[in-house]
C-alpha cells in the first residue's frame, strides 16, 4: 500500500480531518478548517514527500498543499479552484466529490477562506490573506 492510499484508509479509520503521511511519519489533525494546514505551514516542517488525506480541500487549501509542497493528495471534497491549482503546480489529486465551490459551514453562502483567496493566483499571497480572513472572523464571533 503506498502512502496516499494508507492517509486515505487513516483518514476514514480514525475520524481524522487531515492525515499526512510519508514512510513511517504520520501527522493527523481532527480540528476542522484551514487552521492545521496554516498550522504545518507557520511551522517551517518540510512536508516534501509526504502524501495527504484531507476531508474538505477549497482552493486556500490547495495553496497552502502547494507551499508545503506535497506530493500527493486525496479529498472527500475538493473544489473546481483547489483541483485547478493543484494540478497547475503539478501536484497529484484524486477525489470523491468535485464541487464548483466550499460552501460554508452554515450552509449559507461559500466558505470564508474560498472567497479570501479567490482572486489570488499566486500561492504564496495565501498565507496572508488567510490570516487576514482568519482575524476578521475571529472579530465578528466577539
Amino acid at each position: 500500500m503506498n502512502d496516499l492510499q494508507k492517509a486515505k484508509e487513516l483518514l476514514t479509520e480514525e475520524n481524522d480531518t487531515l492525515v499526512l503521511l510519508c514512510g513511517d511519519e504520520i501527522i493527523t489533525s481532527k480540528e476542522r478548517g484551514i487552521k492545521p494546514l496554516l498550522s504545518l505551514y507557520d511551522s517551517g516542517k518540510s512536508l516534501r514527500g509526504f502524501s495527504a488525506a484531507d476531508k474538505v480541500v477549497g482552493k486556500a487549501a490547495a495553496m497552502l498543499y502547494v507551499l508545503l509542497k506535497i506530493k500527493a493528495l486525496h479529498a472527500t471534497v475538493i473544489s473546481r479552484g483547489a483541483a485547478e491549482m493543484l494540478s497547475s503546480h503539478g501536484v497529484a489529486f484524486t477525489y470523491d466529490i468535485l464541487a464548483e465551490k466550499i460552501i460554508n459551514r452554515s450552509g449559507t453562502g461559500f466558505c470564508p477562506m474560498e472567497s479570501a483567496v479567490e482572486a489570488i493566483d499566486d500561492p504564496a499571497e495565501a498565507p496572508e490573506a488567510i490570516r487576514k480572513k482568519l482575524q476578521d472572523l475571529s472579530k465578528q464571533s466577539l
